[in-house]
């Protein structure tokens, strides 16, 4: 069992001043891994008045510099990839190899990129030949409170500390207490590379206590959050009273319109894309739109790949999926599959139960479900789990409607042939981000949603602008 009963604060490791103690659920064995604290109001204290008290020096750091600490946490952040991996398979299940594959290396991507876009970033600039005694200033936010899920833990910290560094901000970070054992591992990486106290602090705890705190704090100026659309809605009241700056990502529906002259590969990317990381991806495309001409192959393709997929437990190496974070999640799972047999839609794979021969963690099976309708249950509500749901459609319009036919906005996916129908939708389709093709996001690119996946951007220059205020100076005496 591990023990890992300290907060980062002020650049030293802390005993709680409150709390309690929280056990961390393996969910390949149902058992505990390890024993963390989850702090109270006095932690959450001492975290803010030590990011307040270090932001001024941080604020004035010249971006070169603080671009330099960031060099510096890539170095060591290397050296600590497989702890990372190791950490974050046992607490939230990814297998080994994924976390090594993708997981950790999600953090190095964004670090890299974040470093990229800084060297260019421009935090003092001229209005315009237009106005020669005008300056646009980008100065940092202040404070931030950072609260992160579980799914995808490194992502997540990466896109949010170092976007918030780079910008000069202060920051308290709360990570998810499902997934906290990576966090803590990532705190000693920001320690090593020697960055000033005060600057980033980490408590851990849960939503309705440390989340809370930070949310409603009046030395707070800015919440960055990731997780459901229903904490994102608590967050945003709770910073209401304060009026501080909210970023949100949150859930999502995504949609992947496959007409009939997509690629061979298109369903089976489809599939497998949806089922990575067990389903427990925001941006996952788990709502399968198919042009009735291809409709009934498709089904017949889906449901094969799914079956094909294996699902194991998460120390174990080879390319499976593993199970989902924690029983909660399990049995809400277990409860809309059985909801989508009851609403009619027909089960091709899958299905309620665990996996054949895993009788213990919380593994499900890679579920496909086809003739399904824009009302059902399974095609409006976020399952975060491996489940997929494919519906027909006739024409162009109609697969736009049924796409757009959601509370969420987060990712689209089109597969297509005919370049202008695939612009045609990239414009239409009323989210953040629209792939297709399947053809990732370059390096620098903005993620983010519509509507109830949230605001705001991460990643790139627009993650940085996101921690940024604009000041307007006129008067400005050039050279002086």
């Amino acid at each position: 069992m591990i023990e890992k009963k300290m907060f980062y604060i002020d650049g030293a490791w802390q005993k709680p001043l409150s709390g309690r103690d929280h056990a961390v659920i393996n969910p390949t064995t149902e058992e505990p891994c390890a024993v963390i604290a989850l702090g109270g109001q006095a932690d959450t204290d001492a975290a803010v008045a030590a990011a307040r008290a270090a932001f001024p020096a941080w604020m004035a750091t010249p971006p070169a510099e603080r671009i330099a600490h960031v060099e510096k946490i890539l170095e060591v952040y290397a050296t600590r990839a497989e702890d990372m991996a190791q950490a974050t398979s046992m607490e939230m299940g990814a297998p080994i190899d994924m976390a090594r594959q993708q997981q950790v290396p999600s953090g190095t991507w964004h670090i890299t990129n974040f470093l990229t876009a800084a060297r260019a970033f421009e935090f003092d600039e001229p209005l315009g030949d237009h106005a020669p005694n005008d300056r646009i200033i980008h100065e940092p936010v202040g404070v931030v409170a950072m609260i992160t899920p579980w799914n995808w833990p490194q992502n997540q910290i990466t896109l949010k500390v170092i976007a918030g560094l780079i910008a000069g901000c202060t920051m308290v970070l709360k990570p998810s207490e499902e997934s906290p054992l990576n966090a803590l591992i990532f705190a000693e990486v920001i320690h090593e590379a020697g960055l000033p106290k005060g600057v980033f602090n980490l408590v851990n705890g849960d939503g309705a206590g440390v989340g809370s705190q930070l949310s409603a704090h009046e030395g707070v100026d800015m919440v960055s959050f990731t997780g459901s659309s229903r904490a994102g809605k608590l967050i945003s009241k709770s910073a209401a009273d304060t009026l501080k700056r909210v970023s949100l990502e949150l859930g999502g529906k995504g949609a992947n319109l496959i007409f009939a002259d997509a690629d061979e590969k298109a369903v089976k990317r489809g599939v497998i894309h949806c089922m990575n990381n067990t389903g427990q991806s925001c941006n996952a495309p788990t709502r399968m739109l198919v042009e009735r001409s291809r409709y009934d192959s498709a089904v017949a393709e889906a449901a094969e790949v799914a079956a094909a997929i294996k699902v194991g437990p998460a120390h174990e190496e080879g390319r499976h999926i593993g199970p989902v974070v924690n029983e909660a999640q399990f049995n809400k799972i277990q409860g809309l599959i059985q909801i989508g047999i009851d609403e009619g839609a027909r089960l091709v794979a899958g299905g309620l139960g665990r996996p054949d021969g895993l009788n213990r963690g919380f593994f499900v099976r890679p579920t496909v479900f086809a003739d399904v309708t824009p009302d059902m249950t399974i095609a409006r509500e976020e399952i975060f789990g491996p489940v997929l749901s494919i519906m027909p459609f006739e024409t162009e319009e109609e697969a736009l409607r049924i796409a757009n036919d959601t509370p969420y906005g987060l990712t689209n996916y089109v597969q297509t042939t005919d370049a202008a129908r695939a612009n045609r939708l990239a414009r239409g389709l009323r989210s953040g981000m629209v792939e297709m093709n399947g053809k990732s996001r370059g390096a620098g690119s903005p993620f983010g949603g519509m509507k109830q996946s949230g605001h705001g951007r991460e990643g790139g220059k627009w993650g940085i602008e996101d921690f940024l205020e604009v000041k307007a100076v006129s008067g400005w005496t050039p050279g002086a």
